[in-house]
Parts: structure tokens; C-alpha cells; sequence
């Protein structure tokens, strides 16, 4: 059955990072989400011409009638600048959705679970981080997040204060183009070291997720099963050469 169309009416509207931002879509008919699935987005011009792009879902399922999706500028795109540029609350958007049912993540599976993401490829995983806060906050769960730089890192505050609750979740940052005084974080690409250091305290029965860049997701993949986890207890989603 094909998923049909549907106005949103945006809501808030949030800069994560000077490039970043997230738009609350109000969304009176929505069937409701899995975390991990995405939505496509619509824009048709006044002579007809239409646009659509999948963007993931970056909130929790437990929020009824609004899901937040967080879209990066890319300079040359043709939505996410109208997005950042022209769209303002009380806008409506057509959108559908939920999509996707194969790189999802729901408190039932369990864990310990390993997150790993490059970039603006947190945005699913910030929708499990989310659901875990709300429905299992005692699954174990690291996130490992690499970023360009400091300011670049998106949903840095929430995630601060996510791990700062000290209940299982923690975030490892590596940033790999710049770093500021007394950063004790990693300063390279991810690797199959760095891999090695995020899993060993989850062990090998965690369930792992990785999102970002096509490289960086190939890396990830590959090593995670090298160090000892079952191909099928790795879910991958990756996209084009950008971020970092």
C-alpha cells in the first residue's frame, strides 16, 4: 500500500550548528515512527516543477502528532538551502512517511548497543538515542560520533547532558580538522583502534548501528565484524562524500 502525501505544519525551528538545523513538523495524521526511519519532503514551484528528498527522523516515537527532522545546508542543494533560507513557523510542508523498516532500533530488541556516526549521519541515531532516554534508559548504549570540528558537532548540548545522567549512555567524539586547546577527545578518522575501544565494554553480543558518509560506513562495517560481531547484528545506512 503506498504511503500518501501529507502537510506539515512547521513549528519551531532550531540551529544545531552554524550549517544545521532542526524543524519541528507538526503532523496531526501521523501514523507514528520507528527510530531509525526517515520521511521524503516535497517542494513543487508555481510552474509545477517538483523536488523531494528523504531526510531522517530525528525525534522519538513517544512524541505523538510532530517529528523533528535535522537538515544540513549543502551549498547548490535545491531544498535544504530553501529550507534554512525561506521557510519560517506556520509554514506547511508536504511530507510522507514512515519509511524504511530495515535500519530501525526499538527498546524491545535490547542491547548493549554501539552507535556509531559521521557527521549529519547522527540524525537516526539521535532518534534512538532519544527513545532509549525515554523507554530503556538501563540499555547499555556508546555512541561515537565523529565531526569536523568542535562547533560542528550537532545535538553537542544535548548530548552532554544525556551522558551526564551517568545511567549507560556515553558519547565518544573524535573530531578530524581541528581540535580546541585541552580537547581530550580522539583526533582522527574513526578505525578499527578506535572501533575496538567503543565495543570492548559492550562485548560481542551488542547490536550496532552506523550512519554517515559511504567511506566512513564501509570502515565501520568491516571492522566491527573483523573484531567479532555477527554481520547480522551490524545495520548500516550511509550517503555521499560530505561531512567528515
Amino acid at each position: 500500500m503506498a504511503i500518501g502525501w501529507q502537510l506539515a505544519t512547521v513549528g519551531s525551528i532550531h540551529d544545531e550548528t552554524p550549517t544545521v538545523r532542526t524543524f519541528t513538523l507538526g503532523l496531526p495524521g501521523w501514523s507514528g515512527h520507528r527510530p531509525g526511519q526517515h520521511l521524503d519532503l516535497r517542494l513543487t514551484a508555481e510552474d509545477g516543477y517538483s523536488v523531494e528528498r528523504s531526510y531522517s527522523i530525528a525525534s522519538e516515537p513517544e512524541r505523538p502528532g510532530e517529528v523533528d527532522i535535522t537538515v544540513e545546508r549543502i551549498e547548490g542543494g535545491e531544498i535544504s538551502p530553501f529550507l534554512h533560507e525561506v521557510v519560517v513557523p506556520g509554514d506547511r510542508l508536504e511530507v510522507r512517511g514512515p519509511i524504511g523498516g530495515y535500519f530501525v532500533w526499538e527498546a524491545a530488541l535490547g542491547g548493549p548497543l554501539l552507535l556509531v556516526a559521521g557527521g549529519s549521519g547522527v540524525v537516526p541515531l539521535m532518534a534512538m538515542v532519544r527513545h532509549r532516554a525515554r523507554s530503556a534508559p538501563s540499555v547499555p548504549t556508546r555512541l561515537l560520533f565523529s565531526s569536523r570540528t568542535f562547533d560542528e558537532i550537532i545535538y553537542r548540548d544535548e548530548l552532554d547532558g544525556l551522558a551526564s545522567a551517568r545511567n549507560g549512555f556515553e558519547v565518544l567524539h573524535t573530531l578530524t580538522r581541528g581540535q580546541p586547546p585541552g580537547w581530550t577527545g580522539y583526533s582522527r578518522r574513526i578505525d578499527e583502534a578506535m572501533l575496538a575501544e567503543a565495543l570492548e565494554p559492550l562485548g560481542a553480543e551488542a547490536r550496532a548501528y552506523a550512519c554517515g558518509p559511504t567511506a566512513l560506513v564501509e570502515v565501520v562495517a568491516n571492522g566491527l565484524v573483523r573484531l567479532g560481531l555477527p554481520p547480522d547484528r551490524v545495520r548500516t545506512e550511509r550517503f555521499g562524500p560530505t561531512g567528515t
